[in-house]
C-alpha cells in the first residue's frame, strides 16, 4: 500500500510519498468484510439499494460514485427507484487504521473486544458480541456495575460513563475501543428521565457558516454524521440511581436523513441570505430564525459554546445587527425522537 500527500496545485507525479508497506487483512476483519458484504448484498437483493449508507456497515462501505449527483444515479434490480452509483470501499477509520500500523504508531491505548476471531463462527455479528456483553448487567444502577467489576471511578468524571462501557466490554479504562474506530461508530450515553424522555438533546460538532454555505448536501458533516452507524447506552433515572436499561447499535433511517436534510437547507438558506436576527430583546438576548425544535421532529439548531463572545465569522453580515461575526451552533438531535425512534423502537 502505498499513501501520499495530496496537494492539488501538483501534478499528480509530483505528490510526496509518505509511507509504503504491505498489509494483511487479520481473520476477525475478513469475517467482519464478509458480513458488510452480505449485508449491503441482501439490500440491493431488498430492492433498497437506494437507501444503502455507510451506518448499514462496519468497516465495508459503499461508498457513492460520479463526477456530479445527477450523473451519479443508475437503474437498481429489484425497484423502479434509481440509486446511486456505489463502489466497495473501507472506512476511513479502518484506513486509519493501516496507517497507524504501518507508521508502527504508539498502539497501546487501544483495546480489542474480539480477541480470538472464531468467536465470530459462534454467533452472528459483532453487534451480538457487543450487545450480549451488556445483557448481564440490565436492571443494575451503574454503582452495582461498578462494584460487580471490581472498579472504584470518579463519578463526576467525564469519562465516567466511556470508562464504565470499557470495563463491561472487557477493555482497560481509557482505551479506545479498536473495532468501533475502525468501523467510525459514535458511541452516545444517554440519560432518561422516568418518562423515557432523555434528560438532554443530544449535540454534533459545532459548523463554520462560512464552510456550511460553501459544502452542498452530498459532501456536509451533517450528512456525514446522520449516514453513521452509533452506539447507545441508555441509562434511566430511579430517583438517584441511573439503571441500565439497554444499549443499541441503530443508524438512521433513508426517509430520516432526508426528513433532517430540511433543517440543513434551512440553515444554509438563512446564514446566506444574512437574515439571522429575528430580534434583541430588552435584556439583549438575540431571537435567530435558525431551526427550532418545533419545527422538525428529528432536528434543530442551536448554541454550542462557551459564551456570546465564543464566534465564528459570517460569511454575510447579519442584517439587523450588522454583525459580521456569529456565536458558535451546531445540529442537535431532539430528545423527542432519540426515545420514540430509537430508545422505544
Amino acid at each position: 500500500m502505498v499513501f501520499y500527500l495530496h496537494d492539488r496545485d501538483l501534478d499528480l507525479l509530483d505528490y510526496l510519498i509518505k509511507l509504503v508497506d504491505g498489509w494483511q487483512y487479520p481473520n476477525e476483519d475478513l469475517k467482519i468484510i464478509k458480513q458488510d458484504w452480505e449485508l449491503i448484498n441482501q439490500k440491493i437483493k431488498d430492492g433498497k439499494a437506494h437507501e444503502l449508507s455507510k451506518g448499514d456497515t462496519f468497516y465495508l462501505g459503499a461508498c457513492t460514485k460520479g463526477s456530479t449527483a445527477f450523473k451519479s444515479f443508475r437503474d437498481q434490480p429489484f425497484n423502479n427507484e434509481q440509486a446511486k452509483q456505489r463502489a466497495y470501499s473501507l472506512k476511513q477509520g479502518y484506513v486509519n487504521h493501516i496507517i497507524a500500523n504501518i507508521a508502527q504508531e504508539e498502539t497501546a491505548v487501544y483495546g480489542k473486544i474480539i480477541e480470538r476471531p472464531e468467536i465470530l463462527d459462534k454467533v452472528r455479528s459483532i453487534e451480538e458480541i457487543v450487545i450480549l456483553k451488556f445483557h448481564p448487567f440490565y436492571g443494575k444502577s451503574a454503582e452495582q456495575i461498578e462494584k460487580e467489576l471490581g472498579l472504584e471511578l470518579n463519578q463526576n468524571a467525564k469519562s465516567y460513563f466511556a470508562n464504565l462501557t470499557n470495563a463491561i466490554l472487557g477493555l482497560q479504562l481509557g482505551q479506545k475501543i479498536e473495532e468501533f474506530e475502525k468501523a467510525d461508530i459514535q458511541v452516545k450515553t444517554i440519560r432518561l428521565k422516568e418518562n423515557d424522555l432523555p434528560k438532554e438533546d443530544i449535540s454534533f460538532p459545532t459548523f463554520e457558516y462560512q464552510e456550511l454555505v460553501e459544502t452542498d448536501w452530498e459532501d456536509s458533516d451533517f450528512k456525514n454524521i446522520l449516514e453513521s452507524k452509533f452506539f447507545f447506552v441508555f441509562y434511566q433515572f430511579e430517583g438517584e440511581n441511573l439503571i441500565l436499561r439497554k444499549v443499541k447499535f441503530w443508524n438512521m433511517p433513508y426517509s430520516d436523513i432526508a426528513e433532517a436534510k430540511n433543517v440543513w437547507q434551512e440553515m444554509v438558506k438563512t446564514v446566506a441570505s444574512g437574515e439571522i436576527v429575528k430580534e434583541v430583546t430588552e435584556k439583549g438576548v438575540r431571537k435567530t430564525y435558525f431551526p427550532k425544535k418545533t419545527e422538525n421532529r428529528i432536528s434543530h439548531v442551536r448554541p454550542h459554546a462557551r459564551n456570546a463572545a465564543d464566534t465564528y465569522e459570517l460569511p454575510v453580515a447579519d442584517k439587523l445587527t450588522g454583525l459580521t461575526e456569529y456565536t458558535k451552533h451546531c445540529f442537535w438531535l431532539n430528545a423527542s425522537y432519540v426515545k420514540d425512534e430509537i430508545y422505544l423502537k
